[in-house]
């Protein structure tokens, strides 16, 4: 069942066209990775569900509300963390919490039982009566989450949320991540870290110029680089008679060849590393490493947008 819908929906800025035509449906219960070079529309879309902004045409819809009419409706459901912390510095880290769950409207025991359980679960219990002055950059991190969840949103929007950590924090976010969507939120999560959505995400989008270009799952979306698995062989001696024989081979859709390593873009890489080795040992090209790349998102991506994500 979908929880977040766009339909045909329109952003300019002026003369430009930041999100051009977009319709998308999120389900409900989750995790969908939202990726996109930057410039792309992603950050103008996700302010778009949250109501901060207003479409030029188009309809919004966060579980049958919409955001353009019923905007405090829909902006009670969602919880954001942004790329950016969003804390002060007067503030421990209980009146926080307090803050933003009294915005909420939550009061008295209600609003001390979220605070309680919001710290417990991004592991600050004990650091309640702290400043976030004194906090790593992944503490900051975690009370930020801790922020945007005190009020139990049923649609959760992370935007970057680990920009800047360590691994351990990072870690610890992404299982925090997999543990609320366990609970029941629907979560929209993006990052420059393309090992991360990989690793969370039931399905993704991927937005260039403000147009869907790709949705499914990790699955699905690998299934339109099957032929960019690559063999890369770091040789000695190797020879343009080798390289033109290699891209004779049926299965070879291109060959780059850089500093001596021959990079092998072919469908299947393992059915047919027989025939590579045969056509070098031909040629008395000597094999000093060789290693296996499958496709990946990042793959994906750069195939797609012609751009490395964190470009």
């Amino acid at each position: 069942m979908s929880f977040v819908r766009l339909r045909q929906v329109v952003k300019r800025y002026g003369t430009k066209l930041s999100v051009d035509h977009l319709s998308l449906t999120i389900e409900r219960g989750e995790i969908f990775g939202l990726l996109g070079p930057n410039g792309a529309g992603k950050s103008t879309t996700i302010k778009m569900i949250c109501g901060l902004l207003r479409s030029d045409q188009g309809e919004i819809e966060v579980d049958g509300e919409s955001v353009r009419r019923h905007p405090l409706d829909v902006k009670s459901r969602i919880g954001i963390v942004p790329q950016e912390i969003a804390l002060y510095d007067q503030l421990t880290a209980a009146e926080h919490l307090r803050f933003f769950g009294k915005l909420y409207g939550l009061r008295g025991k209600q609003l001390k039982e979220r605070i309680d359980e919001a710290l417990a679960f991004v592991g600050l219990s004990g650091h309640r009566n702290e400043r976030p002055g004194s906090f790593s950059g992944g503490m900051k991190r975690r009370l930020n989450i801790a922020c945007a969840i005190v009020h139990q949103p049923q649609l959760i929007i992370m935007d970057e949320p680990t920009v800047g950590i360590d691994p351990q924090s990072r870690n610890h976010i992404l299982e925090s991540v997999r543990e609320l969507n366990r609970r029941g939120a629907t979560i929209i999560y993006t990052s420059h870290y393309m090992e991360e959505v990989e690793a969370i995400s039931s399905r993704v989008g991927i937005i260039d110029h403000g147009r869907l270009i790709a949705l499914g799952t990790i699955r699905e979306l690998l299934t339109q680089v099957e032929e960019q698995e690559k063999l890369a062989i770091e040789t000695e001696g190797l020879t343009d008679g080798a390289v033109e024989e290699i891209k004779r081979h049926a299965s070879v859709r291109r060959v780059e060849v850089r500093d001596g390593v021959l990079d092998i873009y072919l469908r299947h890489a393992q059915s047919y590393l027989q025939d590579m080795l045969y056509i070098l040992a031909k040629h008395e090209v000597r094999i000093a490493s060789l290693r296996n790349e499958t496709p990946n998102l990042e793959t994906l991506f750069l195939t797609l947008t012609g751009r490395n994500l964190r470009d």
